[in-house]
């Protein structure tokens, strides 16, 4: 940490677009930067969506073909043998991995891959039982907020809390 209270993550995101090249640029990159973690996305793309849900305006915008939102999901989530991959390739920059889960299994996953920081997204905030899950995991959280009400986020601190979460 910076100053015992700052963190400077650089935002990988699906910015790889299903480059394991690209993402391990980016983890380059992100060291140089002298960011503290490099955060991707972890999803399972079948617990997210229905095969026919439509992509957004913005993403029909800014892609080429026709392909659902779906499709389009599937080409950018990472395996575990990703993972893995990028975790060695964090490790050799001397950078900290860190992954935003979206569903349970992705949560349970990067558990076991023994990350101790979660980063919470805003998407997830009032999902009740998915707050329960990472809580009862006891680790550190980063609570992305985006749009929230001050009143979901006190209860999504709650949940965290109330499950297990410390701090």
């Amino acid at each position: 940490m910076i100053n015992n209270n700052t963190l400077i993550i650089a935002e990988a995101g699906v910015n790889h677009n299903g480059s394991m090249s690209l993402a391990k640029e980016m983890i380059a990159v992100a060291a140089n930067a002298k960011a503290n973690y490099v955060k991707f996305q972890s999803y399972k793309t079948e617990e997210l969506l229905i095969k026919s849900a439509e992509k957004a305006n913005y993403q029909k915008q800014n892609t080429i073909g026709d392909e659902t939102q779906f499709k389009m999901l599937k080409k950018y989530e990472l395996s575990i043998e990703d993972h893995h991959e990028l975790i060695k390739e964090c490790k050799k920059y001397k950078i900290n991995f860190l992954s935003s889960p979206f569903d349970i299994s992705s949560a349970k996953m990067l558990h076991n891959l023994d990350l101790k920081l979660f980063k919470i997204p805003s998407s997830e905030i009032t999902n009740i039982p998915y707050l329960e899950f990472i809580g009862s995991l006891q680790k550190k959280i980063i609570l992305s907020t985006g749009m929230s009400t001050l009143n979901e986020i006190e209860l999504a601190v709650d949940v965290l809390k109330n499950s297990g979460t410390s701090n």
